[in-house]
């Protein structure tokens, strides 16, 4: 399987800077994910969290600064070829489906990035990985019920097994615990701990508003605060009582244990 040689960072960005109208959503911002890195991006609202992760998905091009997604430069390259080899979801991609289609074929329209099967015709081997995927993430029960019927929390993991189909090199979850319940939230958690145990993603980075939806096995954090970064390193470095308090603008207290992550007032 052809993919990104192995001391090539799976993303890179250096410098990149987002500005709409006089505004700076991301200024000088530069991150560099190597394969085998799970990265999680925090930081309060406004911070430029889902910015940073358009551009990284190359759904956004910068203002300002260079952006290589693996291995390939924005700009050089024509964005279409590296799409397929990353996998994105978000809370807010379930709200853009037919609510009428069965859970399988949500996960099945990954291979050609579409959002309803429409003209498109499936192999058969997607139509089986897409049903090995949805057992693997608990939810193999529900491969024929309409999207529509499935619980928020079902609905995502649904979606993380549509990201996983073609077997992407780079994956970017933006929010994907956002509106879930406790349960839910925990068993989303442990679907991307496995998935971070994996070689494949070679990198991943996810973003949420919540330590405690920081599964095990992630391995390094970026803070954003402002649309700038306020540091950015190993997790347990990077987590702490002073970045955090800085980022959010009160004093908070940060807890980190077996792997798992929480943040209160101090």
């Amino acid at each position: 399987m052809s993919g990104t040689p192995p001391d090539v960072p799976v993303l890179e960005l250096a410098g990149v800077g987002v500005r709409r109208g006089t505004a700076w959503l991301l200024a000088d911002a530069s991150l560099v994910v190597a394969p085998g890195e799970r990265w999680v991006v925090v930081g309060p609202n406004g911070a430029g969290k889902s910015t940073l992760l358009a551009v990284a998905a190359t759904n956004l091009y910068p203002t300002v600064g260079s952006v290589r997604v693996l291995g390939a430069e924005l700009g050089r390259v024509d964005a279409r070829a590296i799409r397929p080899r990353i996998g994105l979801t978000s809370a807010a991609l379930a709200e853009r489906f037919d609510l009428r289609l069965p859970a399988r074929e949500v996960v099945v329209t990954a291979r050609t990035g579409a959002l309803a099967p429409w003209w498109d015709v499936y192999a058969g081997r997607d139509q089986v990985r897409a049903l090995e995927l949805l057992s693997e993430l608990g939810v193999g029960g529900l491969a024929e019920r309409a999207f529509g019927t499935l619980s928020t929390g079902e609905r995502q993991r649904v979606l993380l097994a549509r990201t996983l189909l073609p077997d992407p090199e780079l994956m970017l979850a933006d929010e994907p615990a956002a509106g879930l319940d406790l349960r839910a939230r925990e068993e989303l958690v442990d679907a991307l701990a496995r998935l971070a145990d994996l070689s494949r993603p070679a990198g991943i980075v996810l973003v949420t508003h919540h330590l405690e939806e920081i599964p095990p096995g992630f391995s390094h954090a970026m803070v954003l605060a402002g649309g700038r970064v306020v540091a950015a390193g190993r997790i347990e470095t990077v987590l702490v009582d002073a970045t955090l308090s800085s980022a959010y603008g009160i004093p908070l207290r940060v807890e980190g244990r077996d792997g798992r992550w929480a943040a209160r007032r101090a």
